[in-house]
């Protein structure tokens, strides 16, 4: 099973040592007022996302101005969504990013996938809540709106499955899943993509990556390249990300 990477979408920043919020508030105050977007930018893309909140918190504290609304008149167009996605909270953030994958001409599959596949049970729920919030509308909803067939399912069931995190492994169960996803696959000659979504949505790294072991026993080739075979499009892509 592969490694959920930190996804392009996603915050890499490292905690900025020797911080200082009221000094950084300081900063940007100062930045505004001379219209320096060189120091803005660097200031928040050099902080790590929880240290950006709290410059929020001092800056709206101590200048009694909200900083979002307080940087977008200084901001060029390009320069602006970069910084006012910065200073949103993860969870706001991947709201956002599901939001404008969904709306408009055309769905972007890829940030779909990437969101849902690399946040946990907890996140999921959180974002699905913020996104609610923000858009008045249920993400369960727009999903099934904007996607189709074998897709939606898998989606779904990425954002409302709890996947199980017990690190041990269940060896028969391994032997068992990877018997079933055979039959499911090859075996029949046209994947049967409910079970494989209901395998690969519900169970843990661990887990996955010995039934993994055993399918390629049992095959002439890696689960990974038999999900290429038999399935095309945004369904293959998804799983395979699984």
């Amino acid at each position: 099973v592969k490694e959920k990477p930190k996804p392009k979408y996603y915050g890499t920043v490292t905690p900025y040592p020797n911080f200082n919020a009221s000094s950084d508030a300081s900063i940007l105050q100062s930045s505004i007022e001379k219209v320096d977007e060189d120091v803005i930018g660097a200031i928040l893309a050099k902080r790590n996302n929880e240290q950006r909140q709290k410059i929020k918190a001092v800056y709206e504290s101590s200048y009694g101005k909200n900083l979002v609304k307080s940087l977008k008149p200084v901001l060029s167009s390009h320069l602006e969504d970069v910084v006012l996605a910065l200073l949103m909270p993860p969870a706001h953030f991947d709201a956002y990013l599901l939001r404008r994958a969904t709306k408009g001409l055309g769905t972007d599959e890829d940030v779909l996938v990437e969101v849902l596949v690399t946040r946990s049970y907890a996140e999921l729920q959180e974002i699905k809540k913020v996104f609610k919030q923000e858009y008045q509308k249920e993400l369960e909803e727009v999903i099934k709106e904007e996607t189709r067939g074998d897709f939606t399912k898998a989606l779904l069931a990425m954002l409302n499955t709890k996947r199980d995190q017990n690190t041990a492994v269940d060896m028969e169960l391994a032997k068992k899943d990877a018997k079933i996803l055979f039959e499911a696959g090859e075996g029949i000659g046209k994947a049967d993509v409910s079970t494989f979504i209901n395998i690969l949505t519900t169970r843990s790294g661990p887990q996955l990556s010995k039934t993994f072991q055993h399918y390629a026993a049992i095959s002439d080739v890696t689960l990974p390249k038999a999900l290429q075979m038999e399935l095309k499009g945004d369904i293959e892509d998804c799983l395979i990300d699984i």
